[in-house]
């Protein structure tokens, strides 16, 4: 794992990652909500890597390159528009952009979706570092549901999106975001309501907050 930039924002910070179809830009929003800060999703879409994943070669690598040339840009200055280059050698690029994006947008505090968060903001003591996940059974009914697809399409894109989303993270940062000793809190979303989650993940930034003062 790349080694994090140490910084405090003046806010509270939450990362989330989430297991395909744990309804994490659902509880985001509303953690964001509660605590007064913006929410920052994910940068590419279900939708992007289901495109990517059906034109997917054998190797790893040839599906990253693939994805990287179709849906990377040549800009690193806007918020909602980070490189991500094809080129494995200009992976230190979109590596600074991103913890450039990161740092200005959590810097006040935020609530961050995907995007190597919990990596990129490990440093600052106050942050909190969320994942969401559940049963493959429910996560893939409740994906359907929410993007309105049959249950078939969603069962693929969890297969692929899972696979897929930890194959960036290890390229781009040596991490492996299903493994779970880089987070404050674990939450099964399985039984639980959007508000129900959320209240857990803010009760969890006052106690880390208090635990860092």
């Amino acid at each position: 794992m790349r080694t994090p930039v140490t910084i405090t924002s003046t806010g509270p910070v939450v990362t989330l990652f989430e297991s395909y179809g744990s309804g994490a830009e659902q509880v985001g929003a509303r953690v964001a909500e509660l605590l007064g800060v913006k929410f920052l999703s994910q940068q590419y879409s279900s939708e992007m890597l289901e495109q990517a994943s059906a034109q997917q070669q054998d190797s790893e690598d040839g599906f990253l390159m693939r994805f990287f040339k179709r849906f990377g840009q040549p800009t690193v200055e806007h918020l909602d528009n980070i490189l991500i280059p094809g080129d494995q050698q200009d992976d230190q690029q979109v590596v600074l952009g991103i913890n450039r994006t990161l740092l200005d947008f959590t810097a006040a505090g935020g609530v961050v979706l995907g995007r190597n968060g919990t990596v990129v903001l490990a440093g600052n003591p106050r942050a909190l570092h969320v994942k969401l996940e559940g049963s493959v059974e429910n996560r893939v009914a409740r994906a359907a549901e929410l993007a309105g697809i049959e249950p078939e399409r969603a069962a693929r894109r969890q297969v692929n999106e899972d696979e897929d989303r930890a194959a960036m993270a290890l390229r781009l940062y040596n991490w492996d975001p299903r493994e779970n000793q880089y987070y404050d809190l674990i939450i099964s979303t399985d039984r639980l309501s959007v508000d129900a989650v959320a209240a857990i993940i803010v009760a969890g930034v006052k106690a880390k907050g208090e635990a860092a003062a």
